[in-house]
């Protein structure tokens, strides 16, 4: 039987791929639904009668540029509350953990949603911004603590399909909003506000599951030992690998956490509570993790394929299908397609062909589709009000609207997989959820600055200006993946290091190679040595202090 990941897993233990494992993968991964459900609910919300009636978006006494700036307020204030969500994530996530860090937010993400449909019984648009911005406090949160706790309960050999749970569970989220949408407008009486309510009640379940499920994982081993709690740390690595304390695999994995923890305690010995902070600033090395960081966020959420999410019904629209149903069914089966090419990214190719190969396949896909977008624009600006189309006006669109789900496919085998999965890999553990969480803040940011922008610059810059501009940034990430982006692929979190003390030229396009079997403990191992290993996991045991009430 084919297996692609046949190579990665010749040395890892069977006992390890267990239900345990599969459990916390799907309890963490579910949070990317959070996201997903918001961004694929709230551009079609807008799409349905009640709602527009209900908060003024046809208003005849507004002009175009009021209505955009009404639809924009609207749908980008989640990305809003984002950013101080994820601002917080990283204090609640190392303070109280990453599975109370988990219930909290579901609580927020709750109240949130709560005020958001109580806004159907006063029709105010101050409860809508209010609801959505308290619910994005709670979802932004889930970008740093999901990947968080998935990068650090995974085994190495499989860490990019379990953090790729993640990605994959945006589009699961924006697959079931689109069709909840598509169903509601066909199914539900547009006189209703029940037709926009039902769909958006989807929030409140997936908290829910969440929230629940959450009782039946087990934290994070690598925060365990952070915060001093090593026996109950050694106990859960076990449970979660499925094998005895003193198995090779669980103890060398023990051994390289603490020994990366000494180094860093060792490092910021006398330090104030500011001391990560300044440490994520102090080095040549944090400052090239900094740049992965924020230029993967810039370039990702300007390269157009956000934008498209929210407003795919407005984007289908512009291409000439007509129809509020027809709009919201082909942005229903547009979220399939995501959905599809979101697992087949996760499950095969993120480690199979690696992380720089699968970003740079999806981007080049999704700048050949943008820019075909832009060209159809340019050329055939008023399609949509084209009641007679030629036999080759009809190909050209119908072509254009096969790119949108084609820049989709681009976009969720490139950028909306890497975006989470570097993010999690690439920061020591003392600055993971700090680096993380710094990351998303420019996430949301820039999320935030798109979807705000994006209804007015398609009154500025007109839709096939629009295209042109993220098929330019599309093209500059294609440039910036090839010369800075690293492969991590089949590194240890442990052994990361190695790679960013190199010189930073060569990082991007040498780093993986030149420190091809260099690690800790863990990639002896892997490597076959067990007998040179062995001498080394007695030391290494002997020498490592083990305090249960010690604290970091």
């Amino acid at each position: 039987m084919w297996n692609p990941w046949r190579e990665n897993l010749k040395d890892t233990p069977r006992e390890v791929l267990n239900w345990r494992l599969w459990f916390g993968v799907f309890v963490f991964g579910l949070m990317g639904a959070a996201r997903g459900i918001d961004e694929g609910l709230i551009g079609t919300t807008a799409e349905l009668d009640p709602f527009i009636r209900k908060f003024g978006l046809d208003d005849p006494h507004k002009s175009k540029h009021q209505k955009a700036e009404l639809l924009s307020n609207i749908t980008s204030m989640v990305q809003m509350g984002s950013i101080l969500g994820a601002l917080i994530a990283f204090v609640l996530t190392d303070k109280i953990g990453r599975l109370w860090a988990t219930r909290q937010l579901c609580l927020v993400w709750v109240a949130g949603i709560s005020i958001f449909l109580a806004s159907s019984a006063t029709g105010s648009i101050g409860m809508i911004y209010a609801g959505r911005f308290i619910a994005g406090v709670g979802i932004g949160q889930t970008t740093v603590v999901a990947p968080t706790y998935l990068a650090e309960t995974a085994p190495r050999a499989i860490r990019g399909l379990c953090v790729c749970a993640f990605a994959g569970a945006v589009y699961i989220g924006i697959m079931l909003a689109y069709f909840a949408s598509w169903g509601s407008s066909i199914h539900i009486s547009s006189k209703t506000d029940t037709q926009w309510l039902v769909p958006n009640s989807m929030h409140l379940m997936f908290a829910g599951i969440i929230f629940t499920l959450s009782f039946f994982a087990r934290e994070s081993p690598r925060w365990l030992i952070k915060v001093g709690r090593h026996e109950e740390a050694a106990k859960n690595l076990s449970l979660l690998r499925q094998l005895p304390e003193d198995h090779p695999y669980v103890a060398s994995e023990i051994i390289d956490i603490n020994a990366q923890l000494d180094r860093e305690r060792e490092a910021t010995m006398g330090t104030s509570w500011l001391g990560p902070v300044r440490e994520l600033f102090a080095t040549k090395a944090n400052i090239y993790r900094i740049q992965l960081s924020i230029m993967s966020q810039l370039l990702s959420q300007w390269s157009g394929a956000n934008s498209i999410t929210i407003y795919a019904p407005q984007y289908f629209e512009m291409m000439g299908t007509t129809g509020q149903r027809e709009k919201l069914f082909a942005t229903a089966i547009f979220g399939l397609v995501k959905f599809i090419s979101s697992i087949l990214c996760a499950f095969v190719l993120i480690d199979w062909i690696g992380r720089k190969r699968a970003l740079t396949s999806g981007i080049t896909l999704q700048l050949f589709s943008m820019l075909y977008m832009a060209i159809f624009l340019f050329i055939d600006h008023n399609v949509k009000d084209t009641e007679e189309q030629s036999p080759s006006q009809k190909r050209a669109a119908m072509g254009a609207i096969v790119m949108i789900y084609f820049s989709g496919f681009g976009w969720a085998l490139g950028w909306n997989s890497i975006q989470y999965l570097l993010n999690s890999e690439i920061y020591p553990l003392r600055l993971r959820a700090l680096g993380g969480s710094v990351a998303m803040t420019f996430h949301f940011v820039n999320q935030y600055g798109n979807s705000k922008a994006v209804p007015l610059m398609f009154l500025g810059m007109t839709h096939g200006g629009t295209m042109l501009f993220f098929s330019a940034v599309t093209a500059i990430g294609l440039g910036w993946v090839w010369f800075f982006l690293p492969e991590t692929t089949g590194k240890s979190l442990e052994a990361m290091d190695e790679m960013f003390n190199l010189p930073w030229h060569l990082i991007g396009r040498k780093g993986a190679a030149l420190t091809k079997g260099h690690g800790g403990v863990a990639d002896a191992i892997d490597a076959g040595h067990e007998k040179a290993v062995a001498a080394q996991l007695e030391d290494a045991q002997a020498s490592t202090t083990v305090h249960p009430n010690q604290k970091v």
